[in-house]
């Protein structure tokens, strides 16, 4: 299977490299790759990895998008990329830098605010796209605290805290690999063409307003574990 695996892969990147400068398609949802759970890596690759890497960093910037999983280029492997490069301060996402790296294996779990309290893990709602879902997005609530380990392309652990949107970005790649989409956690009455995204309620990430207009209810904040 390892070999089948790698001449498949290699036989992705090398066309990716003759057609669209190393640009990997991006699977759409409605194919079976994006809901069955990835295989953990174990090595299988061995020395492809790195080009797959590369590739699916190209791939992500091209999009654009800030972040990526292999199954969304057709590999069925627990392996994802993120990249993102923040916004402004005051920004309700808590929408700081991640600089690029590569996840392997990650899994994450949801933690409770710093002040603690007993009351669960918060989680918060704002719209969420997604590149296999082309074209739509929708509001989801997300744990706004999580803790993420697995480790990076050489096999060094991660064992991380993150918050706000970088917290985000973990979790809806790391859904990718248990073969879910982020629609599976949508609140569906919020679903908007992008298009619509952008005329109705672009004015602030803020999705209250949506709420009123689309006739959904915004999730509890806190204690929703």
């Amino acid at each position: 299977m390892s070999d089948a695996l790698r001449a498949a892969v290699a036989d992705l990147l090398d066309r990716a490299d003759e057609r669209s400068e190393g640009v990997l398609p991006i699977v759409q949802a409605g194919a079976p790759v994006l809901r069955a759970p990835a295989a953990r890596y174990d090595g299988q690759l061995g020395d492809l990895l790195p080009r797959l890497v590369e590739a699916m960093r190209r791939t992500m910037r091209a999009a654009p998008g800030v972040g990526l999983a292999a199954p969304q280029v057709g590999i069925s492997l627990a392996i994802a990329v993120v990249e993102d490069a923040g916004t402004v301060d005051d920004d309700p996402r808590e929408r700081t830098a991640v600089p690029f790296r590569v996840l392997v294996n990650p899994r994450y779990e949801p933690l409770p605010g710093p002040a603690g309290g007993g009351a669960g893990a918060e989680r918060v709602a704002f719209f969420e796209g997604c590149l296999s879902v082309a074209g739509w997005s929708a509001v989801v609530a997300r744990h706004r605290r999580v803790r993420l380990t697995g480790t990076d392309e050489a096999g060094e652990p991660v064992d991380e805290v993150l918050t706000g949107w970088p917290a985000r970005i973990v979790q809806h790649e790391t859904d990718h690999l248990a073969g879910e989409l982020y629609l599976d956690h949508a609140e569906t009455r919020s679903l908007t063409s992008n298009e619509n995204l952008a005329r109705y309620w672009a004015a602030s990430p803020d999705p209250a307003p949506a709420a009123a207009g689309l006739g959904f209810a915004l999730p509890v904040a806190r204690g929703d574990s």
